[in-house]
Parts: structure tokens; sequence; C-alpha cells
């Protein structure tokens, strides 16, 4: 039985002679080599593809079925191998690709300018003005789809920057250079948030507070912090300033000494002169990030956000995003202030940071270094605590918000003034300077766990009264010794006038000498006519 021709064989007659062409095998031949890896790739892909039609002599329409390729495809594949060689199986990009072959470049340019007008326009009512605008110059108005392809294709960062503004641009698209701290306190940050949580005031209201974090820059270890229902202020970050650089009183918190650098936002808090005076004094740099970027402080802003997440979510009084509290509040500033040191001592300090790939605490210590402390907390006080208050020396202590103050110290400045200082978030003591020294530390008996016992307090009124006395002994020897001097100078008018006091004796009545004063006695007092 004679072999019928196939469809493959009636339509291979009427390709082309598959024979190359003068002048183009060589130049093909060579295009192989100058293929990417990739695309020699799809080029063997589709070989194979073809190799049982090519090789084996398999029908082509069989072929094509098994590789899930149209008829004409296959045909024209197995046309460029037989002519071109592999390198012809190669993926071609179109020459015009990435252009537009309906909308002239004019019309492309228009379409985009509208659609980055501000504010920006939906894209319905913008074809309707390219469609008029097209019309009046006697062009083919575009389709809806070539116009919603043109404002597709618009890169993102130009948009940003047309419809957002500048700032948005920069959020978005600028190149950060991102700082890296090379040692412990080599770099503190400071940043103020108001919590995702309601806590009680005093009165009973549920109100948000606001925390203020000092944290190490090269460790991520929080250095210091302060919570109030207040908003941030200079006393607010002194405050966290305070408890940063000096030590702690928990054992387990040792992060503590003067950084070198303290960066922060441009807040009236941070850029006020009160802390540029204090940074001079303690040999601190300030820093102060870009007004309007705040990017360059993401490391603090990332730990509000773990905060959040592993610690206040979990509080009655909790803030979900999106709207609603989660349990009803009921705590306290104090219990929030107690819960937070638990999760930055017992959590947060020790377990391993993801970028670090040490504990904060761990890396805080690494190296051995020796953290740079003030001389004493009194001068570090006298720096920071900007709550200054004037009071008076009462015979019982110092009055103040209500509370009683004393020390033994204070026998001694009766019914003086003296300059006093406090922490609000400890009302127990207070600190004491005179003339711009520090003085004593008087404490509240009604509020702290020590007092000052009678023994102590009679005991330094005893010594007052022995001062002063010593003192009064010292002035009155002061006044004779003068006198003394004085009488030494006049011994002359001295003789003379006892002289005339005898002559005047021997003259007198025996009863005038019981009147006579003696020489070394005071003056009569004169006496009036009407007395």
């Amino acid at each position: 039985m004679a072999n019928l021709p196939t469809a493959s064989d009636s339509f291979k007659d009427s390709l082309p002679d598959a024979s190359p062409a003068a002048g183009a095998e060589p130049a093909l031949r060579g295009e192989l080599a100058a293929l990417s890896e990739p695309e020699r790739q799809v080029a063997l892909e589709r070989f194979q593809m073809l190799r049982p039609h090519l090789e084996e002599g398999a029908a082509l329409t069989i072929v094509a079925q098994e590789a899930n390729l149209s008829y004409r495809t296959a045909v024209r594949w197995v046309s460029l191998y037989r002519r071109f060689g592999l390198a012809a199986l190669a993926r071609k990009g179109r020459a015009d690709r990435g252009k537009r072959r309906a909308l002239s470049p004019e019309m492309t340019k228009v379409v985009e300018g509208l659609a980055l007008q501000k504010p920006p326009l939906p894209v319905a009512a913008l074809y309707r003005q390219v469609f008029q605008l097209a019309q009046q110059q006697g062009q083919k108005p575009p389709s809806y789809s070539m116009v919603y392809d043109v404002v597709r294709k618009i890169p993102h960062d130009l948009v940003t920057l047309a419809h957002e503004g500048t700032k948005a641009y920069a959020e978005r698209f600028e190149l950060l250079h991102r700082r890296e701290a090379e040692r412990s306190n080599a770099v503190w940050q400071a940043d103020h948030t108001l919590l995702d949580v309601l806590v009680l005031r005093e009165e009973g209201e549920a109100a948000r507070p606001w925390l203020t974090i000092i944290q190490d820059d090269y460790s991520r270890a929080v250095a210091g912090y302060y919570l109030s229902f207040e908003p941030p202020s200079i006393l607010r970050t002194a405050l966290a300033l305070r408890q940063a650089i000096w030590r702690k009183q928990d054992a387990r918190w040792r992060i503590c000494g003067i950084p070198e650098v303290f960066y922060t936002d441009n807040g009236s808090d941070f850029t006020s002169v009160h802390l540029q005076q204090v940074a001079a004094d303690l040999k601190m740099r300030l820093v102060f990030s870009t007004p309007g970027k705040p990017r360059g402080r993401g490391r603090i802003e990332r730990f509000f956000a773990t905060l959040s997440q592993r610690c206040l979510c979990e509080l009655p009084g909790y803030l979900v995003r999106g709207g609603g509290i989660r349990g009803k509040p009921r705590l306290t500033l104090p219990e929030l202030d107690a819960i937070l040191g638990t999760f930055l001592l017992e959590i947060y300090h020790l377990e391993e940071h993801s970028q670090t790939g040490q504990t904060p605490q761990a890396r805080w210590e690494s190296g051995g270094f020796l953290p740079q402390t003030p001389t004493s907390l009194e001068q570090l006080d006298l720096l920071l605590l900007t709550v200054a208050k004037s009071r008076k020396v009462h015979p019982d202590g110092i009055r103040f918000q209500g509370f009683r103050y004393v020390d033994p110290t204070l026998a001694a400045f009766v019914g003086e003034s003296v300059i006093l200082r406090y922490d609000p978030r400890d009302l127990a003591e207070v600190r004491l300077f005179h003339q711009g020294r520090f003085l004593c530390r008087a404490i509240c008996p009604d509020l702290a766990s020590e007092t000052v016992g009678l023994r102590e307090i009679v005991r330094a009124r005893t010594q007052r009264r022995r001062e002063l006395r010593m003192g009064l002994r010292e002035r009155q020897k002061s006044v004779a010794t003068l006198l003394d001097l004085k009488r030494g100078s006049a011994e002359g008018v001295t003789d003379a006038a006892e002289e005339l006091a005898d002559e005047k004796v021997t003259d007198a009545k025996p009863a005038d000498s019981a009147v006579l004063p003696r020489p070394d006695a005071a003056p009569p007092l004169r006496r009036y006519l009407n007395e």
C-alpha cells in the first residue's frame, strides 16, 4: 500500500526553499555564542519538542499536539531551525517592545500629564478629556484600554511625587544611609510615643499615657524610660536621661553612663537651651534627625512596635488597631510602670535580637568597657532636674505638696530659703540646694520607708545651739579686743581726767563724793526738767 501524503508534507511543499540564503548562514550561526544562557536554554527546549519530527520523522501534527503547540508555530520553528540552526529557536523580543504603537509620543505625554495632575483624576474622566482633545486635533481617538495602559505604566515614584509630595516620596523611594554605632554608649537615641493602652488616672478616668524611651543604638538595650500622662516636655526628657545615665538600683539593669552622642528628633524638649547646656557640661554631643524624616530613628520605632506586640497587647484596655478596646481598663500608672520594668529586664534584654544575633544585655556588656558616669547624683540632679521650687525652712522642716520633709541638716538653716528639686514619680524624698550647692536629701516620713528619729533631731538642735554660742563668744571677744585697743590709744586723756577729778574731790563736800562717777564708768544719763 502506497504511502499517502500527510498534511505536513503538503504544507512542506508550499514552504520556501529551506536552503540557507547566501551570507545569512554564517551570521546566524554566530548568534549562538552571543546568546545568553537563558536564551540558549529556551532554544534547546524548543529543539527537544521538535526532535521526534526532525530526527525520527514523526508527523508534525502529532508532535505539535503532544508539545501543546499550535501547528503553525511548530511549522515556523521547523523552518527557522532548518534555515538558521539552533540559534533561530531562541526567543526573540519584539523590535518595538515597550513602545506605544497606538498612541503617538505627543499623545502619550498628554495622557501622562493629565494623570499626574493633583488631585488625580479618575481614569474614566481622564479618558473623556483625551478623547475630546484627539477629536479637536483631528486625530483618531484612542480606546479606553490604550489610555488605561498608559496610566498604569507610569512609574510609581513619579506618581507618588506628583500626588503626595516630596515628603512621601522621600519616605518610600529615597536611598537611605544606615548609621551603625561601633560600641556601647557611642550613640543613644531618644523618642516619645503615646501608648496604645488605656490606664486609669487617680480620679478614675481612663487615658493613654506617654512613654519616653532612651535606647543604646549599638546593643538595642533600653538605658532609661519615663511614663506619664503629661505630654512630652523638657522635664520628662530630663528625668528619663537622669535614670539612663545613673546606676540603677536593680542589679539586673546594668546599662548606665554618659553617651558620646545623644540622637533625637527636633522636638522642643530636645532642642531646648537647657538640654544643650546639660550636654555641654556632660561632654555629650547632641545630634538631631533631619526635620520631617524620622526614618533615621527606625530602631527605636521598632522597639515601640515590639513593646506593643509583646507586652501591651495582652493588657486590659489595649486599643486594637481599627477601633475597639480589648478588656476594660483597670491598670494604674504605677502598675503599668512595674509591668514595663519587668518586660525590659526579664524578656526584652534577655532575648536574642534578630539583627545583632545577641541579647541586648550581653551586647552592651561586650568589650569590657567602663562607662563614664558623673561625679555624683547630686551633680546630675542639679543639671537635669529643672523643676526648682523655693521654700523656706521652718522649725519643723520644709512643707511641699501638702507633705513635710525633714533632715537633721536643716537645723542650721531654719528661717532661710532653699531650692527644692524633686522627681514627680517619687515624692518620698526631695533634694535641697542652698546658694547653688547641694545641701541635703530631705525625706517625708509619711511617704518614705525610713524616718528621722527624735534623737537625731535633738542632737542636731544641740549642735546648732553650740555652734551659735561659739560664734557669739568669738564676736564678743572681737568687740572686747577692739575696745581695749581704743583705751590704749587714749591713756593720756584718761590720766588728765583722773587728776582733775582728784582736785574736785578735795574741794567737794563728803556727800558729793558719793555721786561722782568712776573714771571707767559710763557717763550719767541726761535728764530734763519736765521729768
